[in-house]
């Protein structure tokens, strides 16, 4: 699954779909997984995605794992 794609929605901007730049992958204190980053300009991003796509973005090369 090289092809995984991380995208947020930018609340700044109002923009769907923007691509997370340098993401990192965290887990919340309820077991949920987040996405964290940038889109490349100064504002910074954050989404939750199921565990099933946090670890093939980790496994992939295109997150960081964060915990």
């Amino acid at each position: 699954m090289s092809d995984v794609k991380l995208t947020a929605y930018n609340v700044k901007t109002k923009e769907k779909g923007v691509p997370i730049q340098d993401p990192v992958v965290t887990k919340t204190a309820k077991g949920a997984y987040m996405v964290q980053g940038h889109d490349g300009k100064v504002n910074k991003l954050t989404t939750l995605c199921n565990e099933e796509k946090a670890l093939a973005a980790i496994k992939a090369g295109v997150a960081k794992q964060g915990w």
